[in-house]
């Protein structure tokens, strides 16, 4: 008995054969426009409203020195992890979730899904408060603002293909790069924005309080869990193989130097406030971008207004599509963009459900934006050791990679994205466990 091809398998055929075209007539820079999407994504995506404004909390409060170095290292920090992540979905064509289910067991699986659903919606209400953040800039209701997000995400979804929703997704993910030309328009010394790289500053302060919880919430900006189940998933969805990973490592590469150069702009944009000693901190009336008028003129706030609420809109829709990909394979139900509602109801109603509880939460009276947006990031830091453990072990089982499993290189890198991760979190409990702590 034939089984009857369901339209995933349809449309990831056809995106197939656009590849196989693309590489008989030996057009390079087609080929790189088909295989490109997922790493640019992830990078741009994880530049999330929190992100965003984390950033600029650091150049209002730190200005230009320590932190410029520091930021590029958690990118290359960020590339090395999600460069095994390419190779896991691509050798495995399967979901990260899905791998820790089938290798280490339903109790593991089940743990990492609902782990990742938790952090996954304390991720997205701070998306949606960027989102409120950004629109309120421009007199937008706080409501309004929500539906309309909510609106564009089920839009997105409409298609039935993922190589339409990557597209979409794509192009209002580089609008993140609006952060750049703000940073120009606030004119800085960029004498001194070269020294900071050419001779890295020590820590303004040492390392107290303050300055811990926004080190971590940087390192939280770059490297999150989500990422790992994200980009596993859409590799898998768009139908890469293994042919494909080096065309998928520049499209990671290519992502990890958009968003660094975007991160390094906020920092930049926002740090003529720390040289005023300016208190830019109220999230929820877009405080950032108001402070910045007197010295990015009428469209440096704009822009950096407009990056804000595209960098809540960008995440929203990828971080609730990585909690519909975990749900999926763990539960062993259809999960692709390429399939219609009818043939995944549980894909897109968790995709939708978790997008809408984190938006109404944002809307409650009294909701503390300001200090959720920071706490969330230290969040992601603190859970992120595990994570970075389940993908080591998974790059280097022989039976799952082959060939193409973690060279020794790649295990020491791996290894040490870890343990800086897990010495940052427990510095950080330092800090609460003993008052006055510091380094």
């Amino acid at each position: 008995m034939i089984t009857p091809i369901n339209q995933e398998e349809k449309n990831r055929a056809r995106d197939g054969m656009r590849v196989i075209s693309a590489r008989q007539s030996q057009s390079r820079w087609r080929l790189i426009w088909l295989l490109v999407g997922p790493g640019i994504l992830v990078m741009l995506g994880e530049n999330d409203a929190p992100s965003m404004l984390s950033y600029s909390a650091t150049g209002s409060q730190f200005g230009i020195g320590f932190f410029l170095p520091f930021v590029v290292l958690t990118f290359l920090m960020a590339f090395v992890a999600q460069e095994i992540t390419v190779r896991l979905g691509a050798v495995s064509k399967t979901g990260h979730a899905d791998l820790i289910y089938r290798r280490f067991g339903r109790f593991w699986g089940n743990f990492a899904m609902v782990d990742l659903l938790i952090t996954n919606v304390m991720t997205l209400i701070t998306e949606f408060v960027g989102i409120v953040a950004g629109a309120g800039f421009f007199g937008i209701p706080a409501w309004i603002a929500v539906l309309a997000a909510l609106v564009l995400i089920v839009l997105t979804t409409v298609f039935r293909q993922y190589w339409r929703w990557e597209r979409m997704t794509l192009a209002l993910a580089l609008f993140n790069l609006v952060f750049i030309p703000v940073a120009f328009m606030v004119h800085p010394p960029w004498g001194q924005v070269a020294h900071a790289f050419l001779e890295w500053s020590p820590l303004p302060g040492g390392m107290n309080g303050n300055t811990l919880i926004i080190l971590l919430a940087d390192i939280g900006a770059t490297i999150t869990p989500w990422m790992l189940f994200f980009q596993q998933g859409a590799v898998s969805d768009k139908g890469l193989s293994i042919r494909d990973i080096r065309y998928s490592r520049f499209d990671t590469a290519l992502g990890a130097f958009l968003a660094a150069l975007a991160a390094l702009a906020a920092i930049i944009a926002t740090a003529p406030l720390f040289i005023h000693h300016m208190n830019a901190g109220q999230y929820g009336a877009a405080q950032f971008a108001q402070a910045l008028q007197p010295y990015a003129g009428p469209i440096g706030p704009t822009l950096f207004a407009l990056g804000i609420l595209e960098a809540g809109l960008v995440a929203a829709i990828t971080i609730s599509t990585s909690s519909a990909y975990a749900f999926g394979e763990v539960t062993r139900q259809a999960h692709s963009l390429n399939r219609p509602f009818s043939e995944a109801r549980g894909f897109y109603l968790i995709l939708l459900l978790v997008a809408a509880i984190s938006g109404s939460i944002v809307l409650l009276p009294g909701f503390p934006l300001e200090s959720v947006v920071i706490v969330v990031n230290v969040v992601a830091v603190l859970t992120m050791p595990p994570a970075i453990g389940f993908l080591l072990l998974l790059a280097n089982d022989r039976e799952i990679m082959g060939k193409h499993r973690n060279t020794m290189l790649l295990n020491i890198l791996g290894i040490g994205v870890g343990v800086f991760v897990s010495l940052a979190g427990i510095v950080y409990a330092m800090t609460v466990i003993i008052p006055g702590f510091k380094l």
